[in-house]
């Protein structure tokens, strides 16, 4: 049996993040906050990022299967698309006035994307799902939409309600990923005013199992959308650029009516992008207003233009994928030979563990675990779905998955089951 590993120095880190909440609202927003984590055993403020991995500001140097909650498909740092930014800058990128950069991203969207016909491109994947619902309510002249999991912080879809209208949050209904039944349900409820339908391909619900859509469900939701007359928006702020260049669009063969893309566009530039079939897309042309001072600014645009570049040229995806094999099934043979009360869940390039066991100490397994991983330099979150990237190497992995394998141990022989 492993010994559990020694508590990690964050000192450094814990008096910045006692700093931090004299200076902002929590110290920092959302997610970031130490207690989505394991309070007093993860990094709070990081110093650096290389290859596949990150370093805190205590100097500790940790395996990264987060990637910034993925935006990083290449790895931190990377010089091609440093140096495309730099030669960007060299010109100038914030006129709001546009630049001929606009145009180029924009053919390489339409030419790699399904659902592309036209393209927005903003900042956020909030701005870009947003867009895409104003989008759907411009052109079919309703008010509801149908989503399901999370689309972002804008009123339209927040799951905490606190200074959002009631008038507004009854504007968008929830439905279960997967669950058919309930998706015609709620329609049949709202069928007069229904405007738009969102789903995220691969299905993530808060501290479930990942879920690959099952077989026939997104044929299904399209076939749903044009029964009710809705448009259909594929989500795609995560899969796009990691499941398929194309998106999971491309990877399962449907095509919705407008998409937003993100995260792994540009390896971490700030960059979004709402694509969609023309008739749908040309509603912001007069009648629905999309304007920002920064969504024409071009460092981000270069940036996004060299990643797709290096993804293309290299395959990345293909390594992607051929990595995240191995491990899931590495993961899944671990589970097995621990007996852990978890399932292994995702796809390839987005695996995930849930301790879905829920007894006594189902939470108390699941904190254990995530601080042993923490502890041997694995970052991993509790709540999320993990990442691989290109530059996770093959060390990287089987690393990754040593940590995992001694915390199980740990935790099964702390938790046993009864």
């Amino acid at each position: 049996m492993p010994q559990s590993a020694p508590k990690l120095n964050l000192a450094k880190s814990t008096r910045m993040y006692e700093e931090s909440q004299k200076l902002s609202p929590g110290g920092m927003m959302g997610i970031r906050r130490p207690y989505n984590f394991v309070p007093g055993e993860y990094p709070i403020f990081l110093e650096r990022g290389y290859a596949g991995h990150i370093v805190d500001v205590d100097g500790n140097d940790y395996i990264d299967m987060l990637c910034a909650y993925g935006p990083i498909i290449m790895g931190y740092n990377e010089n091609e698309i440093n140096e495309a930014v730099k030669a960007q800058m060299e010109k100038g990128f914030c006129f709001s006035l546009v630049q001929p950069i606009q145009n180029e991203l924009e053919q390489k969207l339409i030419d790699i994307i399904p659902s592309a016909e036209k393209v927005i491109l903003v900042k956020t994947g909030s701005d870009a799902t947003s867009v895409a619902v104003r989008i759907a309510r411009g052109h079919t002249d309703k008010n509801v939409i149908l989503r399901c999991g999370y689309h972002g912080w804008h009123d339209w879809a927040v799951e905490v309600h606190g200074g959002v209208p009631q008038c507004l949050l009854d504007l968008t209904v929830e439905f279960e990923y997967g669950d058919l039944l309930d998706l015609e349900t709620k329609l049949k409820a709202r069928a007069s005013d229904i405007a738009g339908i969102i789903v995220t391909p691969v299905g993530h619900p808060l501290a479930k199992p990942v879920m690959a859509p099952p077989a026939g469900y997104l044929q299904a939701v399209r076939e749903l959308a044009d029964k009710y007359g809705a448009v259909l928006i594929f989500d795609e702020i995560r899969t796009g650029f990691r499941v398929a260049l194309g998106g999971a669009q491309a990877h399962y063969g449907v095509t919705p009516d407008v998409s937003t893309f993100g995260k792994a566009m540009a390896n971490g530039y700030p960059i979004s992008a709402v694509v969609g079939k023309a008739k749908f897309m040309d509603v912001c042309e007069k009648k629905v207003f999309i304007s920002s001072t920064f969504f024409p600014n071009s460092l981000e645009m270069a940036a996004a233009l060299k990643c797709i570049e290096i993804l293309q040229r290299d395959k990345i995806i293909d390594v992607v994928w051929a990595k995240g094999k191995t491990f899931l099934t590495e993961l899944e043979n671990i589970v097995k030979q621990t007996s852990a009360p978890a399932q292994v869940s995702g796809i390839p390039p987005m695996p995930y563990l849930t301790f879905n066991k829920v007894d006594n100490y189902y939470k108390e397994r699941r904190e254990r675990f995530y601080t042993e991983t923490i502890r041997r330099g694995l970052f991993i979150q509790p709540y999320h779905h993990w990442y691989i990237s290109a530059r996770h190497t093959d060390a990287d992995l089987e690393k990754a998955l040593s940590a995992i394998r001694e915390a199980l141990q740990i935790v099964m022989g702390e938790y046993p089951l009864g």
